[in-house]
């Protein structure tokens, strides 16, 4: 995504320079599917392949310049720590091949609902498996939310596979990120590193059987591969130094920032249908996430609350 990625340490405080490499960061997730959609001619597995091909040259400068390369390093002698970091790789890239493909494929509605609801999904896990008690009002935004998910498998007959399917892998992903001790930037940097040899291999074989796109032939396809280091790790690590320099509340607010503008890109750029069931679903969600979002910052005005008083 749509792609978010793990916070940050918050601070109590917002920061301008915090607040604009977030929203950056967001404004650049939000233009991704016009860039997924004129890669859409090429298969999702080659996509994906490059996007993590060419990303770990431009992850691994970052770490350096910043010095930073001995974590990951600490990182890979470390069984545990290489263990998750193969399993967050595993989730990362099933969540980007389902993007590339819903994009491609018709189903930007369907990814932007699938990032609408991320935020809920992660409040149901912390319940799930953290035993983290739920507010009435998350509560009653989780009912919302599973009622939109119902109507729109009552109407359609079948399960919206790439809305859950690119929130349960986004949740899961977050969930073991916030567990992997180590910062954003250097796993990011370590998951790619995990994932380039079946990435390399696999371009390696479609190159020398002349199916694949980069360096065939067309100059366009080719500098599209390569672009997409770009705008897979740019925004990644963009968002990872904004999110230093904002609270979780404001955080939470610009979220929804991403899957609007999808929303936006897929029914006014790329003439996707809303249909009845998508009119009355997102409404609910949205809904939701209006309850969620006013229990996180009556929750977070509570937390301070308290932490002026204990000063």
């Amino acid at each position: 995504m749509t792609e978010d990625a793990p916070l940050s340490a918050p601070t109590n405080e917002d920061s301008l320079r915090g607040f604009l490499f977030a929203l950056s960061a967001y404004l650049m997730w939000g233009f991704l599917p016009l860039f997924m959609k004129a890669v859409s001619h090429i298969s999702p597995a080659e996509v994906i392949a490059h996007r993590v091909i060419w990303s770990l040259p431009i992850a691994g400068g970052v770490l350096l310049v910043i010095g930073r390369m001995g974590a990951v390093w600490a990182a890979l002698r470390n069984p545990r720590m290489l263990a998750m970091g193969a399993a967050t790789a595993a989730l990362i890239s099933v969540n980007w091949g389902i993007y590339v493909w819903a994009i491609g494929s018709g189903h930007a509605l369907d990814a932007a609902l699938g990032y609408y609801i991320n935020p809920l999904f992660s409040v149901f896990l912390g319940w799930l498996l953290l035993g983290e008690r739920l507010t009435r009002a998350q509560g009653a935004a989780l009912a919302l939310a599973a009622a939109a998910v119902a109507l729109l498998t009552w109407e359609a007959g079948k399960v919206p596979v790439v809305a859950l399917g690119l929130t349960v892998t986004w949740g899961l992903y977050a969930y073991l990120k916030k567990s992997l001790p180590i910062g954003a930037n250097e796993g990011f940097f370590l998951e790619v590193l995990l994932l380039l040899v079946p990435a390399a291999g696999y371009a390696l074989w479609l190159g020398a059987t002349g199916a694949g796109h980069f360096a065939m032939g067309n100059p366009a396809d080719t500098w599209l591969l390569l672009a997409c280091g770009i705008i897979t790790a740019v925004p990644l690590m963009v968002y990872a130094n904004g999110a230093k320099g904002l609270r979780l509340s404001t955080i939470a607010m610009m979220q929804y920032i991403a899957p609007t503008m999808i929303l936006l890109t897929a029914v006014f750029v790329f003439h996707e249908p809303l249909g009845r069931a998508r009119m009355i679903a997102f409404p609910m969600i949205w809904a939701a996430l209006a309850l969620f979002s006013a229990a996180t910052l009556r929750r977070g005005r509570a937390a301070q609350a308290v932490a002026r008083k204990a000063v």
